[in-house]
């Protein structure tokens, strides 16, 4: 009887199974490459040069940032729970945050007067960007979906706000030489700010 390694079916089968694995490692190192292409600015690389309208309705532009530490969070909605929470974080550690140097802008697919509304109702000591086209999140590689429209009830009235796209949310922070120097894509509202801080603390002392 001849053995397994002299059988020309168990050779055909090895054969079949090497063609099998080297297609699944393919596979799997090119979905990697995709995946690389798609999740966004990484440290180290050149931040995109943007502007855009902000919450009163003036072009806010980057470049006149650029020299500082920019703190930059992209957020779905307005008015909203957890955007909420965390552009209020922001407005209580603004001071700490300008003392090591750095400002804020938060960014939304929200029209210009969403943006004013959230600002005034919660007091927000920093500028808000209206992306309405997606156009800056995916320039830093943030995925961007459908808008929508919600009523909300502010001060007993009832204000209908529309964004034209919603984006995830994702957190980053640019050095004073124009460069990604921190990325938060799985951010935690309830501490964004707080973990910027220490990361901004982190460069410094580094």
């Amino acid at each position: 009887m001849k053995s397994d390694s002299q059988n020309p079916y168990f050779a055909v089968s090895n054969r079949l199974i090497c063609a099998v694995t080297v297609a699944a490692v393919l596979f799997v190192w090119n979905s990697s490459s995709v995946q690389a292409q798609v999740s966004g600015l990484n440290p180290g690389d050149p931040a995109p040069d943007f502007s855009a309208v902000n919450h009163e309705g003036e072009k806010w532009e980057a470049s006149d940032h650029f020299g500082e530490i920019l703190v930059v969070f992209f957020f779905p909605a307005a008015m909203t729970g957890g955007c909420t929470d965390q552009a209020c974080s922001f407005r209580d550690h603004y001071a700490e945050l300008r003392e090591l140097g750095a400002s804020v802008v938060g960014i939304s697919g929200d029209r210009v007067e969403n943006l004013d509304l959230f600002r005034r109702a919660n007091n927000l000591n920093y500028p808000l960007l209206s992306d309405s086209d997606g156009s800056i999140a995916e320039a830093f590689g943030v995925p961007v979906r459908e808008g929508g429209t919600f009523t909300i009830e502010v001060e007993g009235e009832e204000k209908e706000l529309t964004r034209e796209v919603t984006t995830d949310r994702w957190t980053f922070i640019i050095d004073e030489d124009g460069n990604i120097a921190y990325v938060d894509s799985d951010v935690d509202v309830s501490v964004d700010s707080e973990v910027v801080i220490a990361a901004i603390k982190e460069m410094k002392s580094g």
